[in-house]
């Protein structure tokens, strides 16, 4: 594998590489991880326990009834299944048990100053790993993530949200989905996170 290069490049491949790999050589049969089904449409087509083949590719005609909260986690030698616990949870949701258990979390989730340029509508902050062209227009904005991911492809949002209840006020405002506002590599195509969940992705 080698490091995607370009303005925005995505690490997934390279994520997806690495998560394979490590299933492989430790033969897990579970990996649990912390997607939501109001984040992107492909993840709305998730079970709470996805089965995964032999090569780490999802099938979501392959997936399981989950009817009653009954889970299957029967796989076949090879397969694993992907875990999502929190998978019927919102991001309203996520918010609103941080507050009741007064979860501490990092500033980069709060409106800070940031520099930023706009790429299509979105806040991408300027960082050694983004390559600025001459007609970037870098602007001190701002901001704050919804979501933290490849500094190359998460975008920030404008905000003015400095403690969690602003953040829910903000939150129950919006029309659109913490990935559809933030994250530059699911614009790809129509189909991009399904094309990814196929080759592996958490």
């Amino acid at each position: 594998m080698t490091e995607p290069v370009g303005k925005f490049a995505s690490r997934n491949a390279l994520q997806t590489f690495t998560l394979l790999d490590t299933i492989e050589e430790f033969h897990f049969d579970a990996c649990i991880g912390g997607a939501r089904r109001d984040e992107e449409k492909a993840r709305a087509k998730e079970r709470i326990f996805s089965v995964r083949d032999e090569f780490g590719g999802w099938d979501p005609k392959r997936q399981r009834p989950e009817l009653w909260n009954i889970y299957n986690g029967r796989i076949r030698k090879g397969e694993n299944v992907r875990a999502f616990p929190i998978s019927n949870w919102t991001e309203l949701d996520i918010w609103n048990y941080i507050r009741r258990e007064k979860i501490e979390l990092p500033s980069i989730y709060f409106a800070h100053e940031r520099e930023v340029i706009d790429f299509r509508g979105q806040r991408v902050a300027v960082s050694p790993f983004i390559r600025l062209d001459e007609t970037d227009q870098v602007q001190k904005v701002r901001v704050r993530y919804r979501t933290v991911g490849d500094m190359t492809c998460t975008a920030a949002v404008e905000s003015s949200a400095s403690v969690i209840d602003d953040i829910i006020r903000e939150i129950t405002a919006t029309r659109t989905s913490e990935r559809g506002e933030t994250r530059i590599d699911d614009r790809v195509s129509e189909a991009a996170m399904e094309d990814r969940k196929k080759n592996g992705y958490f």
